[in-house]
């Protein structure tokens, strides 16, 4: 039981962890790292003091990997915060065919298919706007 719970507690905290580290770094390149809590602050101080003796990558991975740990313990983890699982290739060696959702019919242009939603769109509003002024109209008719 306790070991489904700790994996719940690691999704959660990785996911956590990988999307708050994200919007820490484009918070502090874009001049708000004094805004930023004292903890993230930390975090991405020890990420750029990283960036003078690894790649980026590198540096971002145990950036992501010390906030996990970090919201592991918080979370409720138990003992240290799990590896990740490294995602498996399922269709090793197979041949996956995609599926389109809906086929085009042969007689359309890809431009004139891709602005279809568009006219949609401003013929409903359009629509809407008629709809308003008629109303208007009717509506100093009648009382006048």
């Amino acid at each position: 039981m306790t070991s489904n719970s700790n994996t719940s507690i690691a999704k959660k905290a990785r996911t956590k962890a990988e999307a708050d580290f994200a919007t820490w770094l484009m918070m502090a390149k874009l001049g708000g790292f004094d805004d930023l809590p004292s903890n993230a602050q930390n975090f991405l101080t020890n990420y750029r003091t990283r960036l003078e003796t690894m790649s980026e990558a590198e540096s971002t991975s145990v950036a992501v990997r010390e906030v996990y740990s970090a919201y592991y313990n918080e979370m409720g983890g138990v003992g240290a915060a799990p590896e990740p699982k490294a995602r498996t290739q399922t269709t090793k060696g197979k041949v996956v065919r995609l599926q389109r959702g809906s086929k085009s019919q042969p007689g359309l242009s890809a431009a004139r298919h891709s602005t279809r939603p568009m006219i949609r769109k401003s013929l409903s509003a359009l629509l809407i706007f008629v709809s308003m002024v008629a109303l208007i109209v009717a509506y100093r008719i009648l009382t006048r």
